[in-house]
């Protein structure tokens, strides 16, 4: 490489080396736990710098052959991975003041950040696997950074079987396509696939691969430990919601040119996609904890990412990765206000919609999308996709029943459709950005998708307008189906552990069980 390729590689991997340089600093006696705190934000602040240089500059180009490879996408992600992580960091300073373990804490978040840098460059199977693999682990010191918390640990472990599964399924497909393509090196595996095809072995590959995801990404019904891990810190699961569990959809877009050939792996991803959405969407309903319920919208929404995935809509698979992670993040760290705001909305009686706004909706939502899609030029989805988000949106047109003005009412009929017409037009603007991603849009799939969403938004309609009809069904929605309790049965048979405290008998599988109901899920 010539000088200026070599400054473009250096800039590249500075994140990783820069936050290597905290996890041995925070080894060092000698640092105070205040010197520490600062040399992160000088050294995050250093590496959000440098990567920006680097993705400003050209980066985007440098190959490291069979090892590494920056693109478009996983530049502009690490910018954002290091943006969040130096946010987050200088949150957490301020907000542990006093504990204890805050060493261990800082070193823990270096190492997350480091290993995410290193898997959005890796372009051979076992940097992957092993950048995956070291971003749980650190995560594992954070999720139980206070451990006389039973249900800290017992997430922490449900997430580290999740984990250890996922890694056996990651090298059970790394070693299928290694027969086949004869290396491990990922740009060999698409010249492979783009000359000759897919084979058993390669398809097997990708089910695998889609397995892993599906466990990294805590879809249902492995997602418990997502919804338990409100036991950490607060930054801890800004970190988690906003960057972490977002990794699944980075992965699936960066296999696109596999999933592609891989209709098995692609029908996988729809139906634990849409299951997802749909069943967390609905739980989501009847939470009333706004840290849980937020949680449960990550879950709902990595459903729907990994449904965008299996639809071969990898565009706007990554802007919903951009935008869930910035939203996340925020609604994390400013939890305490919203909910401030939330207890004030209570104090009001809340008004139910009309059935007449209701049914309207998403007819007048559906059809401002299919017409703004005209003016763009060109068709950035299909439209069964525009269906699908304005069956999202229609929420935006919902008029309240109490007898209010015609002004009034037209009033905030416009602001929806202004909102609606505003997300349409940033979704447009956002996939015209040179990310270098190819969709492929698959019609079959996307129409059962249309038909699981329009069965959401039904009975979210019925709960709004005739909650009494509902009313069983909304007891099994708030225990999450007791999905999360089966699952935790069956992590703790066959991995046992002492999660708990008091003795080895109350951390069994029955006592487990017995505890989730007071759980925060």
């Amino acid at each position: 490489m010539d000088i200026p390729q070599i400054l473009y590689s250096a800039s590249a991997l500075a994140p990783v080396a820069l936050m290597t340089a905290v996890v041995l600093l925070a080894q060092l006696d000698q640092v105070s736990t205040a010197g520490l705190w600062r040399a992160f934000q000088v050294l995050a602040s250093g590496a959000l710098v440098l990567t920006g240089v680097a993705m400003l500059a050209g980066a985007t180009s440098v190959h490291w052959p069979d090892v590494l490879k920056a693109s478009s996408f996983s530049q502009t992600l690490a910018l954002l991975v290091q943006l969040l992580g130096t946010v987050i960091g200088g949150f957490s300073a301020r907000y542990l003041q006093g504990e204890t373990g805050q060493r261990r804490y800082v070193a823990a978040l270096a190492a997350v950040l480091a290993a995410v840098h290193l898997l959005l460059m890796a372009d051979h199977w076992l940097v992957l696997i092993g950048a995956w693999a070291s971003v749980g682990v650190a995560l594992q010191h954070l999720l139980c950074f206070y451990p006389d918390r039973p249900f800290a640990r017992l997430a922490a472990h449900k997430k580290r079987m999740a984990d250890r599964v996922a890694d056996v399924l990651l090298l059970g497909a790394a070693a299928l396509a290694w027969v086949v393509v004869g290396s491990g090196s990922l740009s060999a595996l698409w010249a492979h696939i783009a000359q000759q095809g897919m084979s058993t072995p390669l398809q097997l590959s990708a089910l695998a691969l889609a397995l892993a995801v599906i466990l990294r990404t805590a879809l249902l019904p492995v997602h418990g430990w997502l919804t338990q891990v409100m036991e950490a810190p607060t930054p801890v699961s800004a970190l988690l919601h906003a960057g972490v569990v977002n990794l699944g959809g980075f992965v699936l877009i960066r296999f696109a040119p596999l999933l592609e050939q891989a209709a098995p792996a692609r029908v996988l991803l729809l139906v634990f996609g849409l299951a997802t959405a749909v069943l967390a969407g609905m739980v989501m309903l009847t939470r009333i904890s706004i840290k849980v319920r937020l949680a449960w919208s990550t879950v709902a929404q990595m459903g729907f990412m990994l449904l965008e995935c299996a639809l071969g809509l990898y565009s706007l698979a990554a802007l919903h990765l951009i935008g869930h992670s910035l939203y996340k993040a925020h609604a994390f760290l400013s939890a305490s206000t919203v909910v401030r705001q939330t207890r004030l909305q209570a104090l009001h009686s809340a008004a139910l919609p009309s059935a007449l706004s209701v049914a309207l909706a998403p007819v007048l939502t559906i059809s401002l999308v299919l017409l703004i899609l005209p003016l763009s030029g060109h068709a950035p989805w299909p439209w069964w996709w525009s269906a699908v988000l304005g069956l999202a949106w229609a929420p935006l047109l919902w008029l309240s029943a109490k007898p209010a003005g015609l002004i009034a009412r037209v009033g905030q009929a416009m602001f929806g459709l202004l909102m609606v017409a505003g997300l349409t037009a940033a979704a447009l603007v956002a996939h015209a950005l040179p990310l270098g991603i190819q969709d492929a849009p698959h019609t079959g799939l996307g129409l059962i998708v249309l038909l699981g969403m329009v069965a959401l938004y039904l009975c979210l309609a019925l709960l709004q307008l005739r909650p009494q009809m509902l009313s069983r069904w909304r007891r099994w929605s708030y225990a999450g189906f007791y999905l999360d309790e089966a699952y935790t049965r069956l992590a703790l048979q066959l991995w046992p552990t002492r999660w708990a405290p008091e003795s080895p008998k109350s951390a069994g599988p029955k006592a487990a069980a017995a505890l989730m109901a007071d759980a925060p899920r």
